[in-house]
């Protein structure tokens, strides 16, 4: 699994260049969905699909506690600096 922080899944949100059509909250329950579905595959490393699943649903209570405008732009000046 390539995507080990919050930041990097709200940026992997942000480029995807959804617009208006998918919310992040629908995007993030959607990707926590698909990580506990590969959790039943017998064949794959379940550790970095656990640590997703744990950081998507931090990201949901991030969502539910602050609004999705707010946490967009935290990470958003967060790679900002980064890159900056």
């Amino acid at each position: 699994m390539a995507i080990k922080t919050t930041a990097e899944y709200v940026d992997f949100f942000t480029n995807l260049n959804m617009g208006e059509k998918v919310s992040l909250l629908s995007f993030v329950n959607n990707e926590r969905m698909v990580l506990k579905l590969k959790l039943k595959n017998k064949i794959m490393e379940k550790e970095p699909i656990k640590k997703g699943i744990i950081i998507l649903e931090g990201l949901i209570k991030e969502i539910a506690d602050d609004g999705e405008s707010t946490v967009l732009k935290k990470y958003q000046k967060k790679r900002i600096k980064q890159n900056g």
